[in-house]
């Protein structure tokens, strides 16, 4: 009896590893279908794409169903609402994803604010290197102080001088030449007969007279020609010192002279004792 019920209890121990077996086998063959579809969840979820549920497939023959004739339940009717509007979402994201980013254009700056902000560089010149420039270059101290209204003063100026100093030069030694032909009795030489209108007479000791005073004036302007180029040239100089030298001096309306009564005590301007009174005059620098 005993050895009947071991027999039994071995054979239903045999039965069961066999059923465990059999389904582990079965497990094992549906587990990779389970773990694509996983796969498949996942991968949807993270493009944040919910995926439509599954649409009945079309009539065989092409025929539209009637809706009528065969009414459909309202819950089907709620979910192809749904899987619609997730379609729509779903092709919303896809356009939003694939469109091309828009580059907002750059806020152009006004350049009123950036003058505004950025602070003014005054240029003061040198009154030492505007000198020593006058000095070497005619007008080159006015041309550095930026000065350049000047330039036709001066440069008129030097081109008056010039041609007043080559013509008197020229009339003098004409003049020169005719003096000293009529001082040796050559009274019928070109620099005389030249010098005469047609058909002019005079004495030879009248006509010698005459060049030489001729002779001195136009040698005195030739000197005074001299003289005035000269004196532009300083001026120039001068004119660019003077001019870089107050270049940075204040001329603001604060400069002022003010003429206002005041009371003086008597005993500043006598020995008497009390107050008077008279007329300040300020000066504001």
């Amino acid at each position: 009896m005993t050895k009947k019920r071991r027999i039994y209890q071995i054979g239903i121990t045999l039965l069961l590893c066999f059923l465990q077996t059999a389904g582990i086998a079965m497990y094992g063959q549906d587990r990779p279908r389970a773990a694509a579809k996983r796969i498949h969840r996942q991968s949807a979820d993270s493009l944040n794409i919910v995926q439509p549920p599954a649409r009945l497939p079309a009539d065989s023959l092409g025929l539209e169903t009637d809706e009528a004739a065969f009414p459909q339940p309202a819950d089907t009717a709620d979910s192809l609402a749904i899987a619609d509007s997730i379609a729509a979402e779903n092709k919303r994201k896809l356009l939003e994803m694939t469109s091309a980013p828009t580059l907002e254009a750059p806020k152009a700056v006004p350049t009123d604010s950036l003058k505004k902000e950025l602070p003014q560089k005054v240029w003061l010149p040198n009154p030492t290197k505007a000198t020593w420039l006058a000095l070497v270059i005619p007008g080159g101290g006015q041309i550095y102080n930026r000065k350049y209204w000047k330039l036709p003063i001066f440069y008129g100026g030097f081109a008056g001088c010039a041609y007043a100093l080559t013509w008197n030069n020229k009339m003098y030694k004409d003049y020169s030449t005719a003096y000293k032909d009529a001082v040796n009795g050559n009274m019928q030489s070109s620099s005389i007969t030249d010098l005469l209108p047609s058909g002019y007479t005079i004495s030879e000791s009248q006509l010698t007279e005459l060049l030489r005073k001729r002779k001195d004036t136009y040698r005195r302007y030739r000197d005074l020609s001299i003289f005035a180029f000269i004196g532009v040239y300083l001026l120039s100089v001068v004119d660019a010192y003077v001019d870089a030298e107050l270049s940075n001096f204040d001329i603001t309306p604060d400069l002022s002279m003010r003429v206002e009564p005041a009371v003086f005590n008597s005993n500043q301007i006598s020995n008497s004792s009390g107050k008077a009174v008279g007329l300040q005059c300020s000066f504001r620098f």
